[in-house]
């Protein structure tokens, strides 16, 4: 079956860089839609950047210019690279991957990683 395995998380200083990986393994032959979420404590999970098979991205206000959402389709990978991060960007960080169209897709989540942004 499908497993997205997510790796990258960990401390790091306010101002400083973490690339967040999500490696999709099992029987999966392409990703369309690709996503990064993060869950802060007591916070719901909120979409903060997505990218579709054809390369348009969306990324929400508060990581713009920030962050970068990029995909390996050859090795099926996604990643987040998180540059100046604040102290709010400190959460969980959940991988999501969506196979077919939109109302007929199936969806896939990566365990999370926990990034805290701390001096």
């Amino acid at each position: 079956q499908v497993r997205l395995v997510e790796s990258g998380g960990g401390l790091v200083q306010p101002g400083g860089s973490l690339r967040l990986s999500c490696a999709a393994e099992g029987n999966i032959v392409r990703l369309d839609l690709v996503a990064w979420y993060r869950q802060g404590p007591g916070d719901k999970r909120d979409e903060v950047a997505s990218i579709r098979r054809d390369g348009r991205t969306y990324y929400s206000d508060s990581v713009k210019g920030r962050f970068s959402i990029f995909t390996d389709h050859v090795e099926k990978t996604v990643y987040l690279q998180m540059n100046s991060l604040k102290v709010e960007d400190s959460a969980v960080y959940y991988c999501q991957v969506s196979i077919g169209s939109p109302g007929n897709s199936r969806e896939y989540w990566g365990q999370g990683t926990q990034v805290t942004v701390s001096s």
